[in-house]
């Protein structure tokens, strides 16, 4: 390619331009008090959604609830099924990245590897602090992980000279609704959601520099989510699909009040799509599908459900599934 000595017309406008963009952008983020320190180039927020079935029991199509938000590099974890360092892994994210955790209650679907991917992300490179937030008893769950575990943890770092996990394994316990942590990428606001007979249980609305993400958590229609959710870019919402449970109870011998929980504690695809309307969100992702193995539901199924009542962008959330 032939080299030219000066700028073309057409470059030194584009340059022009962009120049113009960037100091537009920057003007904006000024204009907001410096609460988030990204700029136009690595400001984008990833969301990953790295689990997406409900309920304890493993699935063969879909992994356990968790979902990852990346930006500016760092990662923020909400909430910890099993198997979640493995999904992070499988999503291209070095566990190195993680800066915060957050539980959204404390049901084993969403905390059984809350210590585990702890553990397994100092086992491999995290050398940073990592601050969780959650309703209780997260502080106990920490102190017990980290005595059940202390014989590998203190074998590594002996032999395999690694740092303290205690120091890097912070927790901060959360009973009510409000701000709950803002660092240079996000805002974090809790909301008290209804899963009984779980309570405390939250949502967590993020405010990113491009856009704002909420993620239900488990719950009944609450008005709390609804406010939590008001003019989001995305909500992530738990649905369940109530012509299914028979079959889905069926597989659940042991369970006696299983269908008594399942329709007191969470959002049918109906009731899902009200609450998205009338949150006034633009994308409603489904995930935390009931049922998330058995019976096995087409993506068109649970969109066909919802749409009557959500008239906006409607994701069926997959595992992996990068929005």
């Amino acid at each position: 390619m032939k080299k030219s000595g000066s700028l073309s017309t057409s470059r030194r406008q584009f340059l022009h331009h962009s120049v113009a963009l960037g100091a537009s952008v920057a003007s904006g983020l000024s204009g907001l008090g410096n609460a988030f320190a990204a700029d136009a180039d690595n400001g984008k927020s990833r969301l990953i959604l790295l689990g997406t079935a409900g309920g304890p029991t493993p699935k063969p199509n879909r992994a356990a609830p968790a979902q990852v938000l990346v930006v500016n590099g760092a990662s923020y974890v909400i909430d910890c099924g099993n198997g979640v360092a493995n999904q992070f892994i499988k999503a291209k994210l070095k566990l190195s990245s993680i800066k915060n955790i957050f539980i959204t209650h404390q049901h084993s679907d969403h905390n059984a590897d809350f210590g585990n991917l702890m553990l397994l992300a100092w086992a491999a490179d995290l050398h940073t602090k990592v601050e969780s937030y959650g309703p209780p008893p997260l502080a106990e769950m920490r102190k017990l992980f980290l005595q059940m575990n202390d014989y590998d943890i203190r074998t590594r770092m002996a032999d395999e000279g690694r740092p303290s996990l205690a120091d890097l394994f912070q927790v901060h316990e959360i009973t009510s609704d409000g701000f709950v942590m803002q660092d240079a990428n996000v805002k974090v606001t809790a909301a008290l959601v209804e899963h009984p007979p779980v309570s405390p249980a939250f949502a967590y609305r993020f405010d990113c520099p491009d856009r704002s993400i909420v993620f239900s958590g488990d719950t009944h229609p609450s008005d709390n989510l609804i406010k939590l959710a008001k003019g989001a870019d995305v909500l992530v919402h738990e649905v369940m699909h109530l012509p299914s449970l028979d079959k889905l109870i069926a597989t659940e011998t042991n369970a006696k009040t299983l269908r008594e929980h399942l329709l007191a504690s969470h959002t049918s695809t109906e009731q899902v799509g009200r609450v998205a309307s009338e949150a006034g969100v633009k994308t409603l992702v489904l995930s935390h599908f009931v049922p998330g193995g058995y019976p096995f539901l087409a993506d068109e199924v649970w969109a066909d459900a919802v749409r009557p009542y959500f008239s906006g962008n409607l994701v069926v959330g997959r595992d992996l599934m990068e929005l």
